[in-house]
């Protein structure tokens, strides 16, 4: 049974800061490495085979974490991973979302901006997310996947795996720093 497990990376610098990040290359602070040791302790006898991870450091360094815990020998780095281009609002603070994008999808906790100068939109993220999906499904069918990867991707990872549209994916309940999102034909399972 091919099965797919989303986690979050740790919490990183931007996060702790407050700040928009995207594709900033930021490391996970001392919170965010205790939570990556967190989330593979409740990952044992998840029979996770195989880790995927975003190549930025905040996204693989947890998938490391998670690896040498559950004694999975490799971490592949997959660029389909990498956070959304976040454009003129990298490194800005939420606050400044109305400042720089009209179009906004405002959800259960996030601001979502739909288009700013420079950011990759999300029919594209979502196109990343099923190429993604297929190419694994395709490597590893009958395998148990952990996917190592970061907040708006994951949702369009999330809305490929089910055939959705982008915008029912990001209306899915938000994807926490080292939360665990079990991607099922059934239903889904977020703790």
């Amino acid at each position: 049974m091919f099965r797919v497990l989303l986690v979050r990376h740790g919490q990183d610098t931007d996060n702790a800061a407050g700040v928009l990040n995207g594709r900033r290359d930021t490391e996970l602070t001392e919170l965010g490495r205790e939570q990556a040791h967190q989330v593979a302790a409740k990952l044992k006898g998840e029979g996770i085979e195989i880790i995927y991870s975003s190549p930025l450091k905040r996204a693989y360094e947890t998938a490391q974490i998670i690896a040498r815990e559950l004694g999975v020998d490799e971490v592949i780095a997959d660029e389909h991973l990498v956070e959304r281009d976040f454009g003129v609002l990298t490194g800005k603070s939420g606050a400044d979302i109305p400042k720089y994008a009209a179009k906004r999808l405002q959800t259960d906790r996030v601001n979502y901006f739909l288009e700013a100068e420079g950011a990759e939109d999300f029919p594209t993220c979502l196109e990343r997310g099923r190429t993604i999906i297929k190419e694994i499904r395709e490597r590893h069918p009958n395998r148990t996947i952990l996917i190592v990867t970061h907040g708006d991707i994951g949702k369009m990872i999330r809305a490929a795996y089910h055939g959705w549209d982008w915008e029912r994916g990001l209306k899915t309940p938000y994807f926490d720093n080292t939360g665990v999102l079990e991607l099922s034909e059934k239903q889904d399972i977020i703790e």
